[in-house]
């Protein structure tokens, strides 16, 4: 079985998932990065979308409660003109006893393109990309108490939106540290991208 980081990376040099922020490496990270920067602006447009992802669908797939995460995804994938279906796991079949692979199999079969996966259960992400079929791909949008690489990839670009660079800084993290998915996937970050401690 492949880990995280290893299943993420598409042959080549691209990202097939984004599952972890761990051995996402330096490069990756300013990429994704600088990708996001360019999108910063979009919302001052006069019509907010671009078409990158026109012709997609893109499922949020949420077995936890999240107004923020849940939202600004669904916001996102419309300004990037996919097309957005928003299931809830109080209402999906799952909570009617069908398995989390029969209803990525019933998503696949409407020709969904990527799913953003938030979930109770540490490695859920990891296990749905396992089965996707290839060109289908998966956004942990949390997992447990595993990972949250997107609040992560946020949180290091509004660092260096403030501070610039990584290298001189020494971050704190404060709270719950041990059980926090974001705090992992945020010093997995910071350490690639060369910050002191």
């Amino acid at each position: 079985m492949a880990s995280a980081s290893a299943l993420q990376l598409a042959p080549g040099s691209g990202l097939c998932h984004l599952l972890t922020t761990e051995g996402l490496g330096r490069e990756r990270i300013e990429t994704i990065l600088e990708l996001a920067e360019s999108f910063a602006g979009v919302h001052d447009k006069a019509i907010k979308k671009v078409p990158l992802l026109r012709g997609h669908t893109v499922v949020n797939l949420f077995f936890e409660k999240s107004t923020r995460t849940r939202t600004t995804f669904e916001l996102a994938a419309q300004r990037l003109s996919a097309d957005v279906l928003n299931i809830d796991a109080a209402s999906a079949a799952t909570g009617k006893g069908e398995s989390l692979l029969d209803t990525l199999a019933n998503l696949e079969a409407m020709q969904c393109d990527l799913f953003v996966v938030r979930h109770g259960e540490s490695g859920a992400s990891h296990f749905l990309a396992q089965h996707v079929s290839p060109g289908v791909h998966v956004v942990n949008a949390g997992d447990g108490q595993h990972a949250h690489p997107t609040q992560a990839l946020l949180d290091v670009l509004t660092i260096r939106r403030h501070k610039g660079r990584f290298e001189p800084l020494s971050v704190a993290i404060v709270g719950d540290v041990r059980h926090s998915r974001v705090a992992r996937s945020q010093i997995h970050a910071l350490r690639a991208l060369g910050t002191q401690d």
